[in-house]
């Protein structure tokens, strides 16, 4: 910078460029450090340890399964456990699994089909009461579900569904969660995607299942699978709705089982283990789409 001051031409240094403000570090830096990773280490301990565990003792003998101090590596390895719960004929285990296979998934696509309708009409058709209507649906997430035995056990009864699987796949399937998790994911579609469709002659219908639906395929798989677990893993609702042996699911099928054998820890891990294998396999497959699915579904409202 040059000034003159009579007649004096004074020359000063340039002005020092401000320093960069310091950044505040993001979750990408901290995650790189070893705090992050002890804690994920520790996190993914406690919860591979007990299925661990499980999977272990469904092969010990009975005298590796009680014996003191416990010993994580059995001394000898063997599947009578399994074959013990798969000759059975008062526990079927194996039937109990694909009742629990048939009514979770079938109740998974109910859902997928009811929430999804329900949710684009309430993420983008415009008409009068909208908003009561989405709040009446949010306030039943607030409702203990317990509240809901009674009356679904009247309407089963009343339809003739007791001690089918039709009592474990349609009840829930209109749920608020699933109307409200799609809602949130539709409603950060750009809408000129829709716009574009209905130029092209497309109706309401068409747009849903052609355009919105394609591009919602992580909202979907997630749903299909929290909506699975939730079915696969009920116990109460099966206990009040099945009476015969052969119709009930594996969570209220291994309670029997854990009743006839309460002393034969193996086989009452064998059991757990069926229980758990498929949800495992389910997950490993679909871990994407659920990742993506939740981190995308909430951010506008």
């Amino acid at each position: 910078m040059t000034t003159t001051t009579a007649g004096t031409r004074t020359t000063s240094a340039p002005a020092a460029a401000d320093p960069t403000p310091p950044t505040r570090k993001g979750f990408n830096q901290h995650r790189n450090g070893p705090v992050f990773w002890i804690g994920m280490i520790i996190l993914a301990l406690i919860f591979a340890i007990p299925m661990v565990w499980m999977y272990v003792t469904s092969i010990k003998t009975i005298e590796d399964s009680r014996a003191i101090p416990i010993n994580l590596i059995p001394g000898s390895l063997t599947v009578r456990a399994f074959q013990l719960v798969f000759s059975d004929a008062q526990n079927p285990v194996f039937r109990w699994a694909l009742n629990s296979l048939v009514a979770a998934t079938a109740h998974s696509l109910l859902v997928l089909v009811v929430a999804s309708m329900a949710a684009y009409a309430l993420a983008r058709m415009k008409f009068r009461g909208q908003g009561f209507i989405f709040a009446l649906i949010i306030s039943t997430l607030f409702v203990p579900t317990f509240i809901f035995l009674m009356p679904n056990f009247l309407l089963m009864n009343r339809l003739g569904w007791l001690d089918t699987l039709w009592a474990l796949i349609v009840p829930g399937a209109a749920g608020a969660f699933g109307v409200f998790f799609l809602r949130q994911f539709f409603i950060g579609i750009p809408r000129e995607l829709e716009e574009s469709a209905l130029i092209d002659g497309a109706n309401t219908f068409q747009i849903l299942t052609r355009v919105v639906l394609p591009i919602s395929q992580p909202a979907l798989v997630t749903l299909a699978v929290l909506s699975f677990l939730a079915n696969w893993n009920d116990f109460v609702w099966p206990v009040f709705v099945l009476f015969s042996s052969t119709r009930l699911t594996l969570p209220a099928g291994l309670a029997s089982l854990q009743g006839a054998y309460n002393i034969d820890y193996p086989v009452i891990m064998a059991g757990a283990t069926i229980a758990s294998v498929p949800v495992l396999i389910l997950y490993i497959f679909v871990q994407r789409y659920i990742i993506e699915g939740v981190a995308t579904s909430g951010l506008k409202g």
